[in-house]
């Protein structure tokens, strides 16, 4: 197997650690899928409260691991905006997968036992897009309420 950079080890859970493994940078993908955020200031307005420093580094690692790419704003020329490479959206599935195990164990999930339920019946039917459409109009209402009023119940398509 081949890295694109110099790793610790080749296994390839390592691997994915150093490619995606800390909590920012995990949230900021996150942030991508499941509320539809594109710019800097969106990320920076996350719960989680991140510092603009950290934030700042997280995107640039991203971008440097083809994880994410960087755009200008279409509108605001002083903004740029992100979105998910092919490489990015193969971790859709990696999401889902810390969604499901997340739910399991921690009883103050807030994600409906149906969208649970609906996601391991039918697993390996989720595409992408179905994914995100799914996460736009039957999750983003229910788990994060108050961004979906702000979007008009739907999350920001790319």
């Amino acid at each position: 197997m081949k890295h694109d950079r110099n790793c610790r080890s080749n296994c390839p859970v390592n691997y994915a650690l150093e490619m995606f493994g800390d909590i920012w940078s995990l949230l900021i993908v996150r942030d991508i899928i499941m509320r539809g955020k594109q710019t800097y200031g969106e990320f920076l307005a996350s719960r989680e409260k991140i510092s603009t420093n950290i934030l700042a580094d997280r995107l640039t690692k991203l971008e440097e691991h083809g994880i994410i790419s960087k755009q200008p704003h279409e509108t605001d020329k002083r903004k740029d905006t992100y979105g998910l490479t092919e490489k990015g959206e193969d971790l859709y599935p990696v999401l889902l997968e810390m969604v499901l195990w997340s739910t399991k164990y921690d009883p103050k999930s807030p994600v409906p036992e149906g969208f649970i339920a609906h996601v391991k019946r039918n697993k390996k039917r989720f595409t992408k897009e179905k994914l995100r459409t799914y996460i736009a109009e039957r999750i983003i209402p229910v788990v994060y309420p108050i961004q979906a009023e702000k979007n008009g119940g739907k999350t920001k398509s790319r």
